[in-house]
């Protein structure tokens, strides 16, 4: 019987959901594709902290993001900028990259995570900075 109980116990503390991860999102007040962002990221198990800014310019200059990489919203996870719509799976690849200062997806390519209409799907790719300003293709998305 004890055996049994523990071996309940050992099974249902593996079955428990790991922790959210937190990431701050900064995005206009009017942006629709943001909010679809951030809905890819909750359910790919983000804890989203939503940050409404009338002035993204001034935040993207605060936390470092390349002009040429721009995008509509700005993300901040373990102190890295991930600028635009960056697949769940790339911020996660962000985070165990200590030379990077941020991943991006530059513009809005229709089929990246919150940009999905009508099936329709644009070649991207994630671009990693690193601290010195050199960037690099992290991950290429192939289009349709």
């Amino acid at each position: 019987m004890r055996r049994l109980a523990l071996f309940s116990l050992l099974f249902a503390s593996t079955l428990q959901a790991a922790e959210p991860i937190a990431i701050d999102v900064y995005r206009d007040p009017n942006c629709g594709c943001c909010k679809a962002w951030i809905s890819h990221l909750q359910n790919n198990g983000f804890k989203v902290a939503d940050h409404v800014e009338n002035d993204m310019s001034a935040v993207k200059t605060r936390l470092g993001v390349p002009h040429s990489l721009g995008s509509c919203h700005t993300g901040v996870i373990d102190g890295k900028f991930v600028e635009g719509h960056v697949p769940a799976a790339d911020v996660l690849k962000l985070r165990q990259r200590a030379d990077l200062i941020g991943a991006a997806v530059p513009g809005m390519p229709m089929g990246s995570p919150g940009m999905e209409q009508g099936g329709v799907s644009d070649a991207y790719a994630v671009i990693g900075v690193q601290r010195d300003g050199t960037e690099q293709v992290l991950t290429r998305y192939p289009g349709q």
